[in-house]
């Protein structure tokens, strides 16, 4: 058997840091421009049913604002996400085949057509993820000033509110980075196994996490065929160690006449 390929923390750490920081620059502009149209134009929700109101110009600078935003998460998305994918695509090659050489096998990775389709599949997921990051945010911006406007609270309430929300946006972008590069790490894996003949490997339970998920626990050490995945009957389908949200599990894979097969 193989040594499992772990996750790369310090890729994670780096996607997490780039989302970070572009969400924080993204969460300042917003309440600092917010909060000047705020001031230079008091809401009052009486004036609310008129042409040229407190409310409409408030809208107009978060729809600026929602473009600009929006526009720059398009771009951080193509950049980000080919770096990773090619981060993660090296990083299991290396160590892959390092772990082969010590078993006195030497092998040398191209870019097959199936790791083409696993590594832009990886690449084109974390696009859109990335995107989804500032859509969902900038939809609650424009859900909480409105609800600001009409219910006639005033602009520290706002801010707290806003400061709240970029929290929440931050926890997930920090999912993301984790469940992706987990993931990620899983798919072109398994890529490179089937490449190889191997067919089988055994199912290793992370032991990490707050709240293990006990049917992944149950089947720690167990074999699958690396072609189908395994069903744990939760009506997800087949999965793979590490594809699942939050799964921290690994695949030990099993070479053929080489080490033990069984469990």
């Amino acid at each position: 058997m193989l040594k499992p390929i772990r996750p790369s923390a310090p890729i994670r750490a780096k996607y997490d840091e780039r989302l970070t920081a572009l969400i924080n620059e993204m969460s300042a502009s917003i309440i600092h421009w917010i909060s000047a149209e705020w001031r230079r134009n008091t809401p009052e929700t009486v004036l609310l049913g008129e042409d040229e109101t407190p409310a409409k110009s408030i809208q107009i600078a978060i729809s600026r604002l929602g473009r600009r935003w929006q526009k720059r998460f398009d771009q951080l998305a193509e950049s980000l996400a080919e770096y990773f994918a090619k981060a993660v695509r090296d990083r299991c090659d290396r160590t892959l085949m390092a772990d082969l050489r010590k078993g006195g096998m030497s092998v040398r990775f191209k870019m097959s057509p199936a790791m083409r389709d696993a590594f832009e599949a990886v690449r084109a997921e974390n696009v859109g993820l990335i995107r989804s990051i500032a859509q969902n945010h900038l939809a609650h911006v424009e859900t909480l000033v409105m609800q600001s406007v009409s219910q006639g609270r005033d602009l520290g309430t706002l801010v707290r509110a806003l400061e709240k929300t970029t929290s929440v946006t931050r926890r997930r972008a920090s999912l993301i980075a984790r469940d992706q590069n987990n993931k990620a790490t899983a798919v072109l894996t398994k890529t490179r196994h089937l490449e190889l003949g191997i067919t089988q490997a055994k199912w290793m339970h992370s032991a990490g996490g707050k709240t293990p998920r006990q049917e992944h626990k149950s089947f720690s050490g167990k074999l699958y065929d690396i072609r189908e995945g395994h069903d744990f009957g939760d009506g997800n389908g087949p999965v793979w160690p590490g594809t699942a949200i939050n799964c921290r599990c690994v695949a030990i894979p099993v070479i053929p006449g080489f080490g033990s097969s069984s469990s």
